[in-house]
């Protein structure tokens, strides 16, 4: 049977179409960041397209849910502007086609490794319109529901997956572009050395915009340890003199297209994307990248990683046998916190394996809770269930 699909064309069809559903909704946008199968009939927003609202003077982004990510950073770079956080491009590794939507970047807090200097997507939004599971038009700033009142409804949004209501606006704070950027490079440190180079780098006060570590025969035969400056050409060039006057020795300058690449690489993961193997998407504190990564090779789990130290990430390319990995990642980050996501993997393995780090039991009854007020008949994004 075909999977029906519903494409509202403004959030007065959107609210409709929600009040009047009687099966389960799978929201799309672009369909390019969803990483699991799940049931209902197909709610696409990309009928929900165009900026409401922007004002580069007041660095101002008001958008619909449903625009291309494209269309919104070329409007901005027309202005010398760009969203803050830097967002992935993470089709060529889950293997997608289509678009990205701006909803879909705010329901997946779609950050890249800026996340250290500016903050993560939901930093940037300063303002949600979604419609929840009741058909009602939710925004912040104005009327609130009373049933959700106190509760910070962008941060909600943001990371929810399309798991409380759907997006159908969002307000973002905006930052001009940078005049240029360098990236200085070292090949053939180990991780730990790296990361403790990477801190170092961080405590400086030359204002640190990336930094990142890839494992050797991940981008090259060599380990690769980068960190990123940008700004003013006058203010890249005394900086990067500096750093690799001091805690940066030995590293090489890259600029221009050829820095931008290497972040690129790091933003979407793009070393992992023709290779086999299950993907980990893993948030610690950065210092605890090595503690995980050894973790991994005393328990016999076979790897490469790329350490987002800007981003707080740990990108991991498991081999697809038995659990891919789960066991020993979500073992070790218990120890010192965190929590891993199985970003990309086949249906067979998505069987066996959690996509979500399993939530403690008290935290599980907060998004129960959660998804009941805002979500009440249970629309939104449900898993599918096994015959």
């Amino acid at each position: 049977m075909m999977m029906q699909t519903i494409r509202p064309r403004d959030e007065t069809e959107l609210a409709e179409a929600i009040r009047q559903a009687d099966r389960a909704l799978t929201v799309r946008g672009g369909g390019t960041r969803a990483l699991m199968p799940v049931a209902g009939a197909v709610l696409e927003t990309s009928g929900l397209s165009g900026i409401a609202l922007y004002e580069p003077a007041a660095l101002t982004l008001v958008v619909r849910a449903g625009t291309a990510l494209a269309d919104v950073e070329a409007a901005l770079s027309a202005e010398g502007q760009r969203l803050p956080f830097e967002p992935p491009d993470f089709r060529a590794l889950l293997g997608r086609d289509g678009g990205s939507t701006i909803g879909g970047v705010a329901a997946a807090n779609a950050s890249g490794p800026r996340r250290v200097q500016v903050g993560a997507c939901r930093d940037a939004m300063i303002g949600v319109r979604f419609v929840d599971g009741t058909g009602t038009v939710v925004r912040n700033g104005g009327r609130v529901m009373k049933n959700v009142t106190g509760y910070d409804l962008v941060k909600l949004m943001a990371g929810s997956w399309g798991t409380l209501g759907v997006l159908s606006e969002v307000a973002f704070k905006v930052l001009a572009l940078p005049e240029t950027e360098a990236t200085l490079v070292f090949h053939g440190k180990d991780a730990k050395q790296a990361v403790a180079t990477l801190c170092a780098a961080l405590g400086t006060p030359f204002d640190v915009s990336g930094a990142a570590h890839l494992d050797p025969g991940v981008a090259g035969a060599d380990s690769r340890t980068q960190v990123r400056i940008e700004g003013l050409a006058a203010s890249v060039a005394y900086r990067a003199r500096r750093l690799r006057e001091g805690v940066l020795a030995g590293f090489d300058l890259v600029e221009g297209a050829a820095s931008a690449a290497l972040w690129r690489e790091v933003r979407d993961v793009s070393p992992f994307a023709a290779r086999d193997g299950e993907v980990w998407r893993v948030s610690v504190r950065p210092t605890d990248g090595p503690r995980l990564t050894e973790a991994l090779e005393i328990a016999g789990v076979a790897h490469a990683a790329i350490h987002d130290w800007g981003g707080g990430l740990v990108w991991l390319l498991t081999d697809a046998v038995g659990d891919a990995g789960a066991g020993a990642i979500r073992t070790a980050i218990a120890g010192f916190g965190g929590h891993a996501t199985l970003f990309r993997a086949p249906p067979q393995v998505r069987n066996r394996v959690a996509t979500f780090q399993p939530e403690p039991a008290a935290v599980a009854a907060l998004s129960r809770g959660l998804r009941a007020r805002f979500d009440p008949r249970g629309l939104f994004n449900p898993e599918p269930v096994e015959a």
